[in-house]
């Protein structure tokens, strides 16, 4: 319902700003600007889903791969003593905590829609579990809040837009995603864990955490320790390995375990191509909504407004032009994505503000958005404060990727 009506805002704001400014600036070709800009995005949109089929095929194959292998159930067990603790309400073995690990499989692979079904299934799951059919229950808002903390390892499908918008690095944003969207993860699941009272203080935890924050605190450190094109070069380096490590690890395993590695990538591209074509019209509307919006001259009133009132604090408003991205990601992922092409269209996808919105596009998921859908096919209407905690962690998720954009591109 949300969406809906920010989706009728950017159309009817538009309508309003050419009326004003064809009435008393003398624009008389505002409109026509903006019934092009209509066409152009529209054509882009098409485009930009189109060239998206490919790398949705591909991870999805992967994924397969990964599922008749075993190699996800054989993860889901090793991380269970994780998953057991910060899940506790849920028995040990139960089904729910291997779906809930596929689903963040997928998201922490950048595979948003594939993570859709499986998350899906781990809610009808976790539902089967909760006593008050109407109200979310512990762990459905842990795993929701991690859902909205937008966990991600891969950020493929922002990577894809770069460089189908011409980015000379695509994957130079890889590390500050991945810094930016722990950030916003650690904290969703310290403020889920303090609602519930959920100890975090064990063992797996504090070894998982030391672990992960450890290998940030060395990433950080390499980063300063090097120059702006040495840290763009490593962090590409990086990304790459990891992206191929992955794929062949996945590979390695079906092969072990004698399955028809190629029938399991198939069969999971297949699906690659479904998710492909049913983003076709949300890609569409944000994209000419946004479009609209922004030819009209609204977005830049905006932005200007919102630089205007930062500036008077004496800081710097560089970061000012992603935060329509920011802003957006709360609502819906499709609008965000359309917000940070636009982005990189305008400013250029190597520019400041061009990578910024993908970092800021990257650090979080959208939190509206997702407690809808999850609440919604299992008929919870009481979600507690399961939106409190989302937004928790989308906020610091914002901040933190500003603060690494600045650090890495600025």
């Amino acid at each position: 319902m949300v969406l809906n009506y920010i989706w009728i805002a950017f159309f009817f704001v538009a309508f309003l700003i050419a009326v004003v400014r064809t009435a008393f600036m003398g624009d008389t070709e505002i409109f026509t600007a903006i019934m092009n800009s209509t066409f152009d995005s529209a054509k882009t949109a098409f485009e930009i889903s189109l060239g998206l089929t490919g790398v949705l095929a591909l991870w999805l194959g992967v994924m397969k791969i990964g599922e008749r292998s075993g190699l996800i159930h054989a993860l889901a067990r090793f991380l269970s003593p994780v998953l057991c603790r910060l899940f506790p309400d849920i028995p040990k073995g139960h089904p729910a905590l291997g779906s809930i690990f596929m689903n963040m499989s997928a998201n922490m692979l950048g595979l948003d829609n594939a993570a859709t079904p499986m998350g899906l299934k781990a809610m009808k799951e976790l539902q089967e579990l909760n006593p008050k059919k109407d109200t979310a229950s512990n762990p459905m808002i842990m795993f929701l809040v991690i859902n909205t903390s937008g966990l991600v390892i891969i950020p493929v499908s922002i990577m894809v837009y770069r460089a189908q918008m011409g980015a000379a690095q695509p994957t130079d944003v890889f590390i500050p995603i991945l810094m930016s969207t722990f950030v916003s993860t650690l904290v969703g699941v310290v403020a889920v864990s303090i609602a519930q009272r959920i100890n975090l203080i064990n063992k797996p935890i504090l070894l998982l955490m030391g672990t992960v924050c450890l290998l940030f605190s060395g990433l950080v450190f390499l980063f300063l320790s090097v120059s702006r094109e040495e840290m763009g070069v490593y962090s590409t380096l990086i990304a790459n390995v990891i992206l191929f490590s992955v794929i062949v690890v996945f590979i390695l395993t079906g092969v072990r375990k004698k399955i028809n590695v190629y029938d399991a990538f198939v069969d999971g591209a297949k699906e690659g191509f479904t998710t492909a074509v049913r983003i076709i019209p949300y890609l569409v509307a944000f994209l000419v909504a946004i479009a609209v919006f922004r030819t009209s001259g609204a977005m830049d009133y905006l932005v200007d407004g919102i630089g205007y009132v930062v500036g008077l604090c004496g800081l710097n408003t560089d970061f000012v032009g992603a935060l329509p991205t920011a802003l957006m990601k709360s609502l819906s992922g499709s609008g965000a994505n359309g917000l940070m092409i636009d982005t990189m269209k305008e400013a250029g996808p190597d520019s400041f503000v061009g990578r910024a919105s993908c970092v800021v596009r990257g650090a979080s998921d959208t939190t509206f958005y997702i407690l809808a859908v999850y609440f919604g096919s299992v008929g919870v209407t009481k979600t507690r404060n399961a939106v409190t905690c989302g937004l928790i962690a989308d906020f610091s998720g914002i901040v933190a990727a500003i603060l690494v954009s600045y650090l890495f591109f600025h």
